[in-house]
């Protein structure tokens, strides 16, 4: 599941990704996103993962269309986790992104949220 958070600015968009991702989840989050991509240009994005389990296959397809789709859309991504897997996923997403990005542990998330509004 994808649930947006409400974070300080409506360019700066926050998602807790829980569970398993289907594509249903996709069809919600991207047209937040491109929403905002219309209203600035840019965007910058923090996605806090809780007792994530991963994609399903329509969803990892959805991700990966999406990562090359927005890739220079989007200018930074704080990640936030609680497994070291989704630490070791911060950097295997740098090669795919023009975007600065960054992992925080769970309890690190004002730290995320302060490090993602940076100009």
């Amino acid at each position: 599941m994808i649930e947006q958070l409400q974070l300080g600015s409506d360019q700066d968009l926050g998602f807790k990704l829980s569970g398993k991702l289907h594509d249903e989840d996709y069809k919600k989050f991207v047209p937040i996103v491109d929403a905002a991509l219309t209203k600035h240009g840019k965007v910058r994005l923090l996605a806090q993962f809780h007792d994530f389990h991963g994609w399903d296959m329509h969803a990892l397809w959805d991700d990966i269309r999406f990562s090359t789709t927005h890739c220079t859309k989007i200018d930074r991504i704080a990640l936030v986790g609680e497994k070291t897997w989704e630490k070791w996923m911060a950097k295997v997403c740098k090669p795919f992104t023009m975007a600065k990005i960054k992992y925080f542990d769970a309890a690190d998330l004002e730290s995320a949220k302060t490090w993602l509004a940076e100009v």
